[in-house]
């Protein structure tokens, strides 16, 4: 059976795609390319589904949640904060997975910056 490699992109919809781009690049440090190629870091992905009904993408209209591994949590929400970012107080700490933070990009999108274990 052939299987998949990995998340090949994650696309979004945006009312402006250059400056939600833009955010992206400068508040999480992504160093993606001119065509949106970012060479991530190895490391473990999550896949999984969610009821319909959960509150835990914010929003009940976002469908989707975009997670990132990060170093260090601590640092990239005071980066968030510095940036003038919508970052919510609550932390999540889940034993043998690791730490959750959140923040919400400038089109209304829940993100949520992880600290694996």
């Amino acid at each position: 059976m052939e299987r998949v490699l990995g998340i090949g992109g994650y696309f979004m919809r945006a009312a402006d795609p250059k400056a939600l781009n833009a955010w992206y690049l400068d508040c999480l440090g992504m160093d993606a390319d001119e065509h949106g190629l970012w060479r991530q870091e190895a490391g473990p992905t999550v896949f999984a589904a969610f009821e319909s009904e959960t509150d835990y993408f914010g929003s009940r209209s976002q469908q989707t949640l975009l997670n990132f591994r990060v170093r260090d949590l601590d640092a990239m929400l005071a980066q968030l904060r510095a940036k003038g970012a919508d970052v919510s107080e609550d932390i999540q700490d889940v034993e043998g997975v690791g730490r959750f933070g959140w923040v919400t990009d400038p089109e209304g999108n829940r993100v949520e910056p992880r600290q694996p274990v």
